[in-house]
């Protein structure tokens, strides 16, 4: 096939003309035909504006326009497909049928993607030449072509396509003016092989009185390619040309290797649950299969009054009902949906995870071993630094404290950093918790960001136990004032630490604080070993409370500067670890271990050096 190379002159946008009258739906392909007898309307008025902003207004993907002219003298030397990809910022290709008057007579597409790659092959027409137009894009091949007006010329056309895209690998549409009507033995030919995805009962010709259906979209079926269509429409357009134009909104079928975006990842351990979180790259319907024996397992999906959560990419399941101290196998499954409306669904394939497991967190056992990160700031490279430091420690939880993703703009940015940890730690077997710093509260996606994590009962804050062992957790919000400018009065931390310190002091207070043999606080900005000039409302609203309260270790970030603060030498209660920060050369990674009624933690390096070993 050829090369294309396109130049794409002077672009000019429109109003859409039938934008809000044919909404699209996400991950769909707009496939579009018109056969616009070279912008020559019903009227007799040549008007390519007119036949662009019928184009423009339904905002395709891909357009199969037949009757083109290029550079005849009829059409005044216009080359009128390249006239309307710049009136539609399209990219255009050519397929000549015949020479014509000084020029060229064809059809032509226009697309939103530049081709890959495209070629002609000529098909039987008696009257005149006819033929056909393959244009390959990444995701599909789009045809375009103008059958003969007689019976046999369409009966071989059908062949002679059916033999030139029998060997792409990838789904192929075909679109254009068949010249014939739904009844016809040549739509019964097309049938064997194509699935007809425009509705054969809406008339497309003549444009203002419209009699017959004689334009259509097919779907190329042998390969075993699905098609899910969600919309289609013949438009009444009765001027501008004299068929009315028609669209499909197509959802294709994901290959299976291509539906999970993330890998598995666990969410708030208990003793008694778990909860298994993934994403899709395409909506799904998703469960998880486990059990204690990998070849008996169960199955686990969200319900919602009554109805499965499905048709999304998101999925959070919880495994309820666990026994504790109990290893579980599982695998995540997702059922791609490629149509979901009232009446009618349709499915596309089933990808399923590895089988792996976990152990859940049993309150008889005393012992574990938690890595805590923080300060990463989405640096990939440093994080398997420092994770090659910790590898080969059994660990049976892992905590981002604070900064690790920073300033969450999009979706795709934390997606891509939690999956790029979880793949680190191997998130699908140990448990991850992700507190916030500071720059987790900034951006775009911020207040959406634990629709990707999970939440200890409703909060970013909390508390749990592992064994004897007692942990709370807080979030510490903004670094600065909530009237800065650069936070517009969005922000309203003040309230959200008066709000932990309730928390906390109902915590220290609790049954399962007082009876834990070890207490472990953690959170992302410093109460000790802040500059007193510093901003630290932390230390305002939770300074009097941890004053006495009897934690044997504080793990906390922020400063960029590994610091240890023995016990009252800032006046705290306990001693404190800050954690480095996001340069090789000062970042940190900490090592919680408790065995029996000892516990530790140790401090590494980049490079792997210790720079701390505490008895606590």
């Amino acid at each position: 096939m050829q090369r294309i190379i396109v130049f794409l002159g002077f672009v000019t946008f429109f109003t859409a003309m039938h934008g809000q009258s044919y909404p699209r739906i996400e991950n769909t392909i707009r496939v579009m035909s018109y056969n616009i007898r070279n912008a020559k309307g019903l009227d007799d008025k040549v008007d390519y504006q007119r036949i662009a902003d019928v184009v423009t207004g339904l905002a395709p993907d891909v357009v199969a326009l037949q009757e083109l002219d290029s550079v005849t003298s009829r059409s005044k030397q216009v080359d009128v497909l390249s006239r309307l990809a710049g009136l539609t910022a399209m990219y255009p290709v050519y397929g000549a049928s015949i020479p014509f008057d000084g020029g060229k007579y064809g059809v032509g597409v226009l697309s939103k993607q530049k081709p890959l790659s495209w070629k002609r092959i000529p098909l039987p027409g008696r009257e005149e030449a006819r033929s056909l137009l393959m244009v390959e894009f990444r995701d599909y091949v789009f045809c375009c072509t103008h059958f003969s007006l007689n019976g046999d010329d369409r009966q071989a056309s059908v062949a002679i396509i059916d033999q030139a895209v029998k060997d792409f690998n990838k789904p192929v549409f075909l679109a254009g003016d068949i010249n014939a009507t739904p009844e016809s033995p040549v739509l019964e030919t097309f049938k064997q092989n194509w699935t007809i995805l425009t509705n054969t009962r809406q008339l497309t010709i003549p444009a203002d009185k419209p009699k017959e259906t004689i334009d259509y979209i097919f779907g190329y079926a042998p390969k075993g390619y699905t098609y899910s269509v969600w919309q289609t429409q013949v438009l009444n357009e009765p001027v501008a040309s004299d068929h009315l134009p028609l669209f499909a909104d197509v959802r294709l079928k994901t290959p299976k290797n291509n539906i999970f975006r993330s890998p598995a990842y666990l969410q708030n351990p208990t003793a008694n649950a778990m909860t298994v979180m993934w994403l899709t790259n395409v909506p799904c319907h998703s469960w998880v299969e486990y059990g204690m024996d990998s070849l008996n397992m169960q199955r686990a999906q969200t319900w919602v009054e009554g109805e499965a959560m499905a048709n999304n990419t998101l999925n959070r399941i919880v495994l309820n009902g666990l026994k504790p101290g109990t290893r579980y196998y599982y695998r995540v499954c997702s059922r791609e949906i490629t149509l979901y409306q009232p009446y009618k669904k349709e499915f596309g394939e089933t990808a399923t995870g590895k089988i792996t497991g976990f152990t859940t967190p049993d309150d008889r056992k005393t012992d574990f071993t938690a890595v805590i990160f923080n300060d990463l700031h989405d640096n990939y490279p440093l994080f398997d630094k420092l994770y090659e430091q910790v590898k080969d420690v059994p660990c049976d939880l892992v905590i981002f404290n604070g900064d690790c993703i920073a300033d969450v703009q999009s979706e795709d940015i934390a997606v891509n950093t939690i999956s790029h940890y979880s793949r680190g730690i191997g998130a699908d077997r140990i448990p991850s918790i992700y507190l916030r710093g500071n720059h987790e509260t900034r951006g775009a996606y911020s207040p959406f960001l634990w629709n990707l994590l999970g939440l200890m009962d409703g909060h970013a804050y909390g508390s749990f136990s592992i064994g004897d062992t007692r942990f709370v957790l807080l979030d510490c919000g903004e670094d600065k004032p909530d009237d800065h400018r650069v936070y517009y009065g969005l922000n309203d931390f003040t309230q959200y630490r008066k709000d932990q310190a309730e928390f906390l002091k109902k915590e220290i207070a609790s049954k399962e604080f007082k009876s834990a043999a070890k207490r472990v606080l953690i959170h992302h900005i410093p109460v000790y070993g802040m500059r007193e000039e510093s901003f630290n409302p932390c230390r305002d609203y939770w300074g009097g409370i941890l004053a006495k309260a009897p934690f044997n270790i504080c793990l906390n970030g922020h400063t960029h500067r590994y610091s240890y603060i023995p016990k009252g030498a800032e006046g705290n209660n306990f001693p404190t670890v800050i954690g480095g920060g996001n340069s090789e050369q000062s970042a940190t990674v900490a090592v919680l271990r408790k065995q029996g009624k000892q516990m530790t933690l140790k401090i590494l390096n980049a490079k792997g050096e210790t720079l701390l070993s505490l008895e606590l």
